[in-house]
């Protein structure tokens, strides 16, 4: 293996953000068991997921004073082997972390294997999204947690990225609030059902509230029904989002944000 230069901080908390992500990444004994075969000291087991990935990785390449074992990290998780009964994990999981890695000029084949690329050419063109996105949005006056995903490394191709991490994050706040563990759909009717709900939207004393109430998972369902496919990740993944479409979506995220932060929480799991 050649030697590879260290990868930058954002860099790689981008890096670990995809490789432990809450849903779609490996799981926290996945994260113990694949550090142990490259090698790697795991000083912060009971941290969240991507924060002790990042910190035992970020060790590692200080220590090393390059990145290699980063990559054999990398090479142990994405082992075509472990992906027999599911490819298409394989493949989503491939593109999120080539979408980070091609900024510093590296890409993960299809064979599970880095090879040396030049550094991705459309970086202007990423942050000119990222630029146009925030700035309409910011206009909209849209959640903060909207904007925090208007960044490049989302943005390389289009917006699709952009609004699919966004929609995740609806997930990922909906978790927090309730102490579920659910996604989608399921996350949706757990938490937000007439019967004996999570969260509440509003009083809920009246069968008009208790009619919004379902509207408003409904319309959840709907946005989570779009983007999130838990069995089947390759689905969406080349869907083209224009510009306008984003600003529209992204926009609709907000609403929800701003429904939940004025949200009753009733009971946590």
């Amino acid at each position: 293996m050649p030697i590879y230069q260290k990868l930058n901080e954002e860099l790689l908390q981008n890096l670990c953000s995809v490789v432990a992500d809450t849903n779609d990444g490996i799981t926290g004994g996945q994260i113990g068991k694949y550090l142990a075969a490259a090698n790697i000291n795991d000083p912060f087991p009971g941290a969240t997921k991507r924060d002790r990935l990042f910190e035992a990785l970020k060790v590692k390449q200080n220590n090393d004073n390059c990145s290699n074992n980063i990559f054999n990290f990398l090479i142990k998780v994405m082992s075509p082997v472990n992906y027999v009964k599911n490819p298409e994990l394989f493949e989503f999981r491939r593109q999120g972390i080539n979408r980070v890695l091609l900024f510093a000029g590296y890409e993960l084949n299809k064979n599970g294997e880095f090879k040396l690329v030049d550094s991705v050419k459309n970086l202007d063109d990423a942050q000119n999204r990222a630029d146009k996105l925030t700035a309409e949005l910011q206009n909209r006056k849209v959640h903060n947690e909207v904007l925090k995903y208007c960044k490049p490394e989302l943005l390389q191709e289009n917006y699709f990225h952009a609004v699919l991490e966004a929609v995740k994050g609806i997930a990922g706040r909906m978790r927090e609030m309730t102490g579920l563990t659910s996604d989608g759909s399921e996350l949706i009717e757990e938490a937000l059902k007439i019967s004996n709900p999570y969260i509440i939207i509003n009083s809920f004393r009246t069968d008009t509230e208790k009619s919004e109430q379902s509207g408003f998972s409904n319309l959840l369902k709907g946005v989570f029904g779009m983007f999130r496919n838990i069995t089947a990740h390759a689905a969406k993944i080349e869907w083209p989002i224009l510009a306008e479409e984003a600003f529209d979506l992204l926009t609709l995220v907000s609403l929800v944000h701003k429904k939940l932060d004025k949200a009753i929480i009733i009971k946590l799991k």
